[in-house]
This record gives structure tokens, C-alpha cells and sequence, in this order.
């Protein structure tokens, strides 16, 4: 039975009161890598009653919206299918598309899985107060109709109970996840947003609990385990060392439950979200790896190993192919091998990425001097210092190159 918020929720808790964070010595020496609280609450809004007693097996009530009286007379089942009408009608006649107003939900009966999927859509639209009225109708009208369907009545709750997160009214929060676990016990998402409302209310040892709980039934809900490791702190600040005999107990969830879990289909949006967070949390160990390596081969430069500073590099291109300052860097180790030719194709690399990039025009010079190539190692000095009059490094082997130049010219010539 699919619901409205995705299963694994954002961890930092905020709550809001109203409706929807010495340049290198040129040419020697590689070039340096750029290295790359628990949000405090206002107290619960007031913004709508919690759940209310009803007579006979500790039933729940929704509040009613105001506005939304009985009529004299009409029976409250037959009044609700006259609004589910009325409001279909009223969709159709403005031309808006809520076809998703009928799609089916478990065992609810048709004008209440409508609201249902209405408090869904209002949800997903940042109306939190519209939505709990629409939850509150259906799970009024499951407990009029005497509908058995604790999975369907649990999801409700649930729901209501995200939308009262949102709100800031922790409390209801809390309420309406109490009983969606009573119905459905071990219920993923109401144990998420009871732990996050009572994280929100300072009541740690309840959150971490809960959150406990959450990684027994899935240990890869990264919010519990970062909430786990922020709560710790707070609760050691707290209690000081003997924080884990203060806790209450923690209940054992059973590996029923837990393969239930596991079997469970995903849902597409959850799926989605699952998949775009993993390419996210590669790309962020990709880059930790590549800024690592670099560094490594920076030191082993400075040092004066450049075989492993090359390795090194090689390693961080095959993280990174189009990064142009590891090509210039492994150029350097490449020269001072005495690999002029692979040098000098790093730096076309470096040039093709970089067209005016000072430093691979001077460490392809040094290669095409190695290659004994002084005409074309003329012309990269020549546009090192049209880029930059400044570079002495360039001046000085440029007039070096131009008399091996000369020299070769001339031995040309007997």
C-alpha cells in the first residue's frame, strides 16, 4: 500500500508555523588541489486539536473542519457520497484533470479512497491543512462504515501524521503515529515521523528508540543512522556517560517483519529517490577519492617521487578524465622521466580542454626540447610569454632553445 511521503525522510528537523541550508614555482612543481546542529524548534503549533477518543475499542477521530456540518435529516455516509459527487462534477466542470481521484486505494470504498488520494495530491502540493481535513474525513468515515482494513486506516494516519510534521504540530504528530502503529505494528514511516516529532520536542531517548527500531526493519535508511549519531551527542550531553542506562527498552522487531520488508515492491517515486541519491553519494566519493589522490601526488612531487606521483594521477583521471590541472601535473613526472613524448600529449590533453593555459604551452616547450623538436619548442615559449611577459622561466629557455636551434641549423647546413 503505497503513501504519500517517501519512506526515507530528509534528517535535520525543521519545522515551520505556516503552509507549503604560494602559486607553484612555475614549471617544477605540481599544482595544488582546491580542498573541498540540531536545528532548534519552536514549540508545537496550535494550528489544529489532536486526535479525539471515540466510544468503544479506543477508536481515534479526526477534528472536523469548521464549516462541515451535518445536514438536518441526511444520513453522514450518504452526505459524503453527495460531496465526492459534487466535488467530481465541480472537477470536470473547471476542466482541471483529478483523475487521480479515482485511483483505487486498498479496501477503501470509493468515496473515501477519494479523499484519501485527495489528501495525498494536497500533500504533495504543500497544502498540509487542507490535507489533514480530507485525512480526517476518510478516517472519520472508515470508523462510520465499520470498515476492517487496519493497512489502509494505518496509511491514513500516517499520512495525517506527516502533514501535522510539517505543520509543526509535533504532538498531533506523535498521536497519529501511536495509532497507525497500533493498527499496523512496525510500521516504517509512522516510527520515522514519530521519532522526527519527538527529536523536534527534545525527547531523545523516545526518538532514538524509534530510530533504533527504523534500522532494524532497513539499515539503509540513511536519515535514522545520521539522526542515530546526532541524537547520541545530544543525549550524552544530557546524561553524561551513562546515557545507554537511561534509555527505555528497545523493542525487537521480528525478522518476519523485517523480510516482509525486504519483499515489499518499491514504489516508482521511492525508487527514483533511492536511485538519485546513490548517484549523488557516488559522485561525492568520486570526488573525496580524486581530491585524496591529487593531493597524494602533489606530496610525492614535492619529494621527488615521480614515478608514484604518476600513478597517482594516472589514478585520478580515470576518476576524473576532463580534469585539465592533473594532466599538466602528471606532465611534470612525465619530464622529469625523461618521457617526453607522453608528456607532451598530456599537455595537448591540458590545451585542447584549456586553449590558453600557460603551463601546459611551457611543459610541452620542455618536451618538444627533449624531443629535440627546438622550432616547436620555440613557438610554446613564445606564446607562454604573449600570455604573460612575466614568466622569467620562459625567457630563459626560450633563449636556450634558440640557440640549440641555431646550432642545429647550422650543423644542417655542413
Amino acid at each position: 500500500m503505497k503513501e504519500v511521503c517517501p519512506g526515507e525522510i530528509p534528517h535535520p528537523v525543521h519545522r515551520c508555523s505556516c503552509r507549503g541550508r604560494k602559486e607553484e614555482e612555475f614549471g617544477r612543481t605540481a599544482e595544488g588541489s582546491s580542498a573541498m546542529g540540531n536545528a532548534q524548534d519552536k514549540p508545537p503549533g496550535s494550528s489544529g486539536g489532536g486526535a479525539t477518543p471515540r466510544r468503544g475499542q479506543e477508536n481515534l477521530q479526526a477534528p472536523r473542519a469548521a464549516g462541515k456540518e451535518v445536514a438536518n435529516g441526511a444520513p453522514r455516509e450518504k452526505r459524503r457520497e453527495g460531496e465526492a459527487e459534487e466535488q467530481k462534477q465541480q472537477s470536470e466542470s473547471s476542466g482541471g484533470d483529478r483523475s487521480y481521484l479515482d485511483a483505487p486505494a486498498g479496501a477503501l470504498p470509493p468515496h473515501l479512497a477519494r479523499l484519501k488520494n485527495e489528501g495525498n495530491h494536497l500533500f504533495k502540493n504543500g497544502q498540509f491543512g487542507d490535507a489533514i481535513e480530507k485525512y480526517s474525513l476518510a478516517i472519520d468515515g472508515c470508523y462510520e462504515a465499520g470498515i476492517d482494513s487496519p493497512e489502509d486506516l494505518s496509511i491514513i494516519y500516517s499520512n495525517r501524521a506527516a502533514c501535522y510534521l510539517k505543520d509543526g504540530n509535533s504532538r498531533d504528530c506523535i498521536q497519529d503515529c501511536d495509532k497507525a502503529l497500533e493498527l499496523q505494528p512496525f510500521s516504517l514511516k509512522p516510527l520515522l515521523r514519530r521519532a522526527l516529532a519527538n527529536e523536534s520536542l527534545e525527547r531523545y531517548r523516545k526518538a532514538y528508540v524509534d530510530y533504533k527500531m527504523v534500522l532494524q526493519i532497513d539499515n539503509g535508511v540513511q536519515a535514522a543512522h545520521d539522526s542515530i549519531h546526532r541524537i547520541t551527542k545530544a543525549l550524552i550531553e544530557q546524561d553524561g556517560p551513562e546515557w545507554r542506562d537511561k534509555l527505555p527498552e528497545i523493542p525487537v522487531v521480528p525478522l518476519s517483519v523485517q523480510q516482509q520488508h525486504r519483499e515489499k515492491p518499491v514504489s516508482i517515486e521511492l525508487a527514483q529517490a533511492r536511485a538519485a541519491r546513490a548517484v549523488q553519494e557516488e559522485a561525492r566519493r568520486k570526488e573525496a577519492s580524486f581530491t585524496l589522490l591529487k593531493h597524494e601526488g602533489n606530496s610525492l612531487v614535492k619529494k621527488g617521487h615521480f614515478q608514484e606521483a604518476l600513478e597517482k594521477y594516472s589514478e585520478c583521471l580515470s576518476i576524473k578524465p576532463d580534469e585539465c590541472t592533473v594532466y599538466t601535473n602528471r606532465a611534470i613526472c612525465f619530464l622529469k622521466l625523461n618521457r617526453y613524448e607522453e608528456a607532451k600529449q598530456d599537455c595537448d590533453s591540458a590545451l585542447q580542454m584549456d586553449p590558453a593555459n600557460k603551463k601546459a604551452f611551457y611543459r610541452r616547450a620542455l618536451a618538444f626540447k627533449g624531443l629535440q623538436d627546438y622550432l616547436s619548442a620555440s613557438g610554446d615559449l613564445q606564446e607562454v610569454l604573449q600570455l604573460d611577459p612575466k614568466v622569467h622561466e620562459a625567457e630563459q629557455e626560450l633563449e636556450e632553445v634558440t640557440c640549440l636551434l641555431r646550432n642545429q641549423n647550422a650543423e644542417g647546413f655542413k
